[in-house]
């Protein structure tokens, strides 16, 4: 395939992906709801930041300052968005049956795939960005009112709004893949939400295996590069960072493999 033809189809898939009604809301609803969780956390701890004993106090930046700009539940919010946006991709085509015309269309599927997993990737990579830095320059500057905000360069810190800024990208290609091999909305949803929210509630950090499952999985990895300083709480079973961001590719690009031979060996 020529290069204009696969600027054609990127522009095609861009096209298709704004023309679903549901993409825009899905946007704009994961934002205001990441964004109001994370500073609904915030404004709890600015209000009762006085109260908080000294060895609180001492620990609140970087910990709690860093647990406010990227709450869990914000995250969990900001994932299943992600996670759902990537799927509706794929599955509203196979729901609507305008996958066929596509493939009649354009006979190579690997590039149709291809296509459509860049347009997801980029426009989740941007998403992450903006939602972001938006939730952590808005928490700290709720902190800072209290002299308990941090900077942008703080240790650690591009870090974990790096981290935060990915997840959008890698639980959108989850979705992706999924969507491609379920081809169901319905049961591509629950399944999502079972693989990055429900399976880390049902682990824990106590055993080693255990510990390993969880952080071999988006949301451990995510919870492993947001920790900056050093936690009151020893981890028995420590995660590096480099083995977080191993786990954020091997999702992507084992989602993005899943896709491609999913959509490029099953019938319509």
């Amino acid at each position: 395939m020529s290069g204009a033809r696969f600027r054609d189809l990127l522009a095609a898939e861009w096209m298709k992906l704004w023309s679903l009604r549901s993409t825009p809301w899905a946007f704009g609803v994961g934002a205001f709801a990441v964004l109001a969780v994370n500073l609904n956390a915030t404004f709890a701890d600015y209000r009762n930041y006085p109260h908080y004993a000294q060895g609180i106090r001492d620990l609140f930046v970087p910990i709690w300052a860093m647990r406010d700009a990227f709450t869990l539940g914000g995250a969990m919010v900001y994932m299943l968005a992600a996670g759902s946006i990537g799927a509706l991709v794929i599955v509203g085509e196979y729901g609507t049956g305008q996958i066929r015309t596509t493939f009649a269309a354009v006979p190579d599927r690997r590039a149709v795939t291809a296509a459509k997993t860049l347009v997801l990737t980029g426009v989740m990579l941007v998403y992450g960005i903006l939602v972001a830095a938006v939730s952590f320059a808005a928490t700290q500057a709720v902190l800072s009112g209290r002299d308990a905000g941090m900077s942008i360069d703080y240790p650690g810190a591009p870090a974990a709004v790096a981290a935060s800024a990915l997840l959008a990208p890698v639980c959108a290609l989850v979705g992706f893949g999924l969507g491609a091999l379920l081809r169901h909305t319905a049961t591509t949803i629950v399944t999502v939400t079972g693989v990055l929210l429900l399976l880390p509630a049902l682990v824990d950090d106590r055993s080693r295996w255990s510990a390993t499952f969880l952080h071999a999985l988006p949301q451990g990895a995510w919870r492993r590069l947001t920790q900056v300083g050093d936690s009151p709480v020893p981890v028995e079973y420590p995660w590096t960072a480099g083995g977080a961001w191993t786990v954020y590719a091997a999702w992507s690009l084992g989602a993005a493999a899943v896709a491609l031979i999913a959509v490029n060996r099953r019938d319509v």
